[in-house]
C-alpha cells in the first residue's frame, strides 16, 4: 500500500492513461479517491501494473534569501537505472550499489546535467547537482542554480527517461514570485517557458 500510495503521489497533477477500467485524473480528483478506486481493482493493484506509468516529477522554487532557484525531482529509480545502463553500456549496473569506484551521486548527476537543462532570459545556466535521497520506489534528486536575482523567463529542458520510454511525462512545477506554473514535458516536446508575468 505504502508503495502504491508513493507510485500515484509521483503522478500527481498529470492526467495519464486508463489502467484497466480506471482511469486517473489528478486534476479533478484527489489522490486519495483515485487510491480507493484503483485499490478496488485487483488486476491493477500490482507495482508492476501501476508503474506501466512514465512519469517524473520537478518542483523549482525560487529562493529569495539563498538567490537560488531550489529544484526537486522525483524519478523512478528502476527507469533511471535503465537509461543511465542504456547510457554507459553497462547492462548490469545497480545504481544504487555501483562498483568500479562510482558512487549513485556521480552517476545520477552526469546523467542529469545531459538531460535536465535550463535557460534564464535566454542564457544557458550551470546546474549543481546537491544529492539525493530514496524514497520507496522514487529516487528524488536535489538540484540548486545559484546566483539567481531575478528573471524574466527560465526555459526548461527535461528529457530523462525519454531515450529508454516514449510515453514519458514529466511534469515541472514553478514557483518564482507568485502562483505555482506547471506543465508537461514530452519526447515529442521536451522543453517550455515560463515567462514571469509582469505586474
Amino acid at each position: 500500500m505504502k508503495i502504491l500510495v508513493s507510485v500515484l503521489l509521483l503522478a500527481a497533477s498529470c492526467k495519464l492513461q486508463a489502467i484497466g477500467n480506471v482511469e486517473i485524473n489528478l486534476y479533478k480528483e484527489s489522490p486519495t479517491k483515485n487510491l480507493a478506486q484503483l485499490c478496488l481493482q485487483p488486476e491493477v493493484c500490482s507495482l508492476e501494473r501501476i508503474h506501466a506509468i512514465h512519469v517524473s516529477v520537478s518542483e523549482i522554487n525560487y529562493s529569495e534569501k539563498d538567490k537560488a532557484l531550489q529544484i526537486t525531482s522525483r524519478i523512478f529509480i528502476d527507469d533511471l537505472e535503465l537509461a543511465i545502463r542504456s547510457k554507459l553500456n553497462s547492462p548490469e549496473l545497480d545504481i544504487l550499489h555501483p562498483t568500479n569506484g562510482q558512487t549513485t551521486n556521480q552517476l545520477v548527476s552526469a546523467y542529469l546535467t545531459d538531460h535536465l537543462k535550463f535557460k534564464l532570459d535566454n542564457k544557458p545556466v550551470k546546474i549543481h547537482y546537491l544529492g539525493h535521497e530514496i524514497e520507496d520506489v522514487a529516487l528524488i534528486c536535489y538540484i540548486e542554480i545559484e546566483g539567481v536575482k531575478k528573471f524574466k523567463s527560465l526555459e526548461v529542458l527535461n528529457n530523462v527517461i525519454q531515450e529508454i520510454h516514449n510515453d514519458q511525462s514529466n511534469l515541472v512545477h514553478i514557483t518564482y514570485k507568485g502562483p505555482v506554473k506547471s506543465f508537461r514535458l514530452m519526447k515529442d516536446k521536451p522543453s517550455d517557458i515560463f515567462k514571469v508575468e509582469p505586474k
